[in-house]
């Protein structure tokens, strides 16, 4: 279900370093068939939530998607000025997003898992 993605999108690369307190990097991973930005920070893939939201739950309106996240008891983060400049250089999130929210790799496959019945069959 969750593919790492090599390669590159357009002018980002799909790994990109950045070093300095709260270190980091970037890259793209293909879930469901859809490739996904995220952020590896301390060891723990990162995703965006609207891109999550927007490209992979589409088809789920986001109340149900809200409802599935409490009741797994799933918390967000949001993410600093540094990660969200390199989410919309990778353009994993709109260019005029002012905040930005992250999910962990595991919280995502567990939501994925959740809303299998939810969505129409690709």
């Amino acid at each position: 279900m969750f593919l790492t993605c090599e390669g590159t999108f357009g002018i980002v690369p799909a790994t990109a370093d950045y070093s300095g307190p709260g270190d980091f990097h970037a890259g793209y991973q293909q879930i469901q068939g859809i490739n996904l930005g995220y952020l590896q920070i301390e060891g723990t893939q990162m995703f965006a939530l609207a891109q999550v939201l927007s490209d992979l739950f589409k088809d789920i309106p986001r109340a149900t998607i809200s409802k599935k996240m409490e009741t797994l008891n799933i918390k967000s983060r949001r993410c600093d000025l540094k990660e969200l400049r390199t989410l919309k250089a990778i353009r994993s999130v709109p260019t005029r997003a002012v905040k930005c929210s992250l999910i962990s790799k595991a919280d995502l496959e567990a939501l994925c898992t959740s809303c299998e019945s939810l969505s129409p069959r690709r």
